[in-house]
């Protein structure tokens, strides 16, 4: 399988393929002995997830929206414009949907699986590390969303933006996590925590986009 791959992605590796499957995003057939079985069918829709990490750019999330959408027949959400599925509001391509800000589980990835998942070389991965926006956990391993992380990041890097530059986006975050948490203390509204929690993040969210996007139209 992975020869199969490497003429066109000559950094694919068995680690960022477990990785991708342990994002569900891949599900090879196993036989009794554990060992993975590639369909034609699997190393093409790697491929699928492998170029559009590479040649659009697309968070993990958004792969996933856009598996989803040809797993139900509907068209590439991307094929002509390379832009993300319809699901993600085109006006401002930074809101999420509610559902996107869930948990995902108990993925955890290691430092050499995150850079080989998101692309990033070592000295990157190191200025993300020093400046907070990536924080291993007490076992040296990575929530899945560091990987989002370091994906942008890297957009930001080929545009001159340098991690020294995105602390304030670490800080931001801080502080919107700790309003949510006071707002979750006062047990209003309707839903698990879970459920409310998305909502107010996501409506945080849209509330930036709009700020943003308004001072740059002045």
């Amino acid at each position: 399988m992975l020869e199969q791959l490497r003429d066109e992605f000559p950094d694919v590796t068995s680690s960022k393929v477990r990785f991708l499957e342990a994002q569900g995003l891949v599900a090879p057939e196993r036989t009794p002995a554990g060992y993975r079985l590639f369909r034609d069918e699997d190393v093409e829709r790697l491929r699928y997830i492998l170029t559009a990490q590479r040649d659009r750019f697309w968070p993990l999330k958004v792969i996933r929206e856009a598996l989803d959408a040809l797993d139900h027949g509907r068209p590439d959400p991307g094929a002509e414009s390379g832009q993300p599925p319809p699901s993600t509001p085109v006006s401002d391509p930074a809101l999420l949907r509610a559902a996107t800000l869930s948990p995902r589980g108990r993925v955890r990835v290691t430092g050499p699986e995150l850079r080989q998942a998101s692309g990033i070389d070592k000295p990157l991965f190191s200025a993300l590390e020093s400046f907070g926006l990536l924080r291993a956990d007490a076992t040296g391993h990575f929530a899945a969303e560091a990987v989002d992380i370091a994906v942008a990041a890297k957009r930001l890097a080929e545009h001159g933006l340098e991690p020294r530059h995105l602390r304030p986006f670490r800080t931001a975050a801080d502080r919107e996590i700790g309003l949510v948490d006071q707002v979750l203390a006062t047990r209003r509204g309707n839903g698990s925590r879970e459920e409310r929690t998305a909502e107010i993040l996501s409506a945080c969210i849209a509330l930036h986009a709009a700020l943003v996007r308004t001072g740059l139209t002045r």
